[in-house]
């Protein structure tokens, strides 16, 4: 293959998919995002096939094929999310559907300064091999797990490291 031709169809390629960038990026209907997205597919398909070209073989075909089947598997699915949501609430503005998003969650260090030791409760669990249904931990029961010895009565559960 021709390095011009070569360079050519990689920038084209390469416009293909910014375009299909951009135009995710920007646009807020549906259907317009799923069809930049199937440009960058395109893009990408155009770059596969022409790498494979460049270089004799013709694994980046076979994969640009692979690509426009779960491409088409895709706008299948899209389709019918799109109809579905639409039924909904009568438009494809993707602002409307904010209500789908998740709610911010605070950070861990935020959430432990706002709970007061007091009721803070770690569950205990019963050791291995005995029944749940009896007391938690009998009293006579002692277990060396590694360098930690378990050992417990029927009050309170302490761990002391040997």
């Amino acid at each position: 293959m021709n390095d011009s031709i070569m360079l050519s169809l990689l920038v084209f390629a390469g416009v293909l998919f910014s375009l299909g960038f951009v135009g995710f990026l920007t646009r807020r209907s549906l259907i317009l995002m799923f069809l930049s997205l199937e440009m960058m597919l395109a893009g990408v398909s155009i770059n596969l096939i022409t790498f494979a070209k460049h270089h004799g073989n013709f694994q980046g075909q076979v994969m640009s094929i692979m690509v426009l089947s779960i491409a088409a598997c895709e706008a299948a699915i899209a389709l019918a999310l799109v109809v579905s949501l639409y039924r909904r609430k009568a438009t494809l503005d993707v602002k409307e559907w904010d209500e789908l998003s998740e709610t911010i969650v605070p950070d861990e260090p935020e959430l432990l300064t706002k709970i007061s030791h007091t009721e803070m409760h770690f569950p205990t669990l019963t050791p291995s091999g005995l029944d749940p249904m009896q007391s938690p931990i009998p009293a006579d029961y002692k277990a060396e797990i590694g360098a930690v010895n378990v050992s417990s009565d029927k009050k309170s559960e302490t761990v002391t490291h040997a």
